[in-house]
């Protein structure tokens, strides 16, 4: 049997379930004996997530390095939260130390366009690593409005559309279901 290839994986578009998948292929691969672990790019370490209360009873560490919405905190904000969370995801996936390596939201965070973040979060570093992180490594990125450069050297590309969203009848979000 060849070497095992650790694979990158893309869950994009508007519909809902893009992070939801992301744990459940967590889910499966640590049922398979896969040390894994989860880093978020937007949400706050300041509120509480169902997942992450459940992924610390199997062992997982999820690492909200965000500061939440873009439009709930200043630009300069944002720009720290990313200048110091990208090394830390970036050294954790080229440490291989994890089997599973979910970045979440990273998408979101590489789209931002109402303020510069390339030089905290450079498109050419998350390139690099994709192309270079250790050879068993798999790394999933998550979140809407995923650049054309990383699809291209994904190995897998899932496009979540959304036909119909409770959100437009006017529900809000469900304790248990969005967070």
């Amino acid at each position: 049997m060849g070497q095992k290839r650790g694979l990158t994986l893309v869950y994009t578009g508007d519909g809902k379930g893009k992070t939801t998948s992301a744990l459940g292929l967590t889910l499966r691969a640590v049922g398979r004996g896969l040390n894994a672990k989860i880093f978020q790019f937007i949400k706050s370490p300041q509120r509480s997530y169902g997942e992450q209360i459940a992924l610390k009873k199997l062992g997982v560490e999820m690492v909200q390095l965000g500061i939440g919405f873009t439009w709930t905190k200043t630009p300069e904000e944002h720009r720290e939260a990313l200048k110091l969370g990208w090394p830390i995801a970036k050294e954790t996936v080229m440490s291989g130390e994890y089997d599973l390596v979910i970045l979440d939201e990273l998408n979101n965070a590489l789209a931002i366009d109402t303020f510069p973040i390339d030089d905290v979060l450079p498109l050419e570093e998350v390139i690099d690593l994709i192309k270079n992180k250790p050879t068993h490594v798999h790394l999933v990125i998550t979140g809407r409005n995923a650049k054309k450069e990383i699809k291209d050297i994904a190995d897998l590309v899932s496009v979540i559309e959304a036909e119909k969203h409770y959100y437009d009848e006017g529900i809000p979000a469900v304790k248990g279901i969005e967070f």
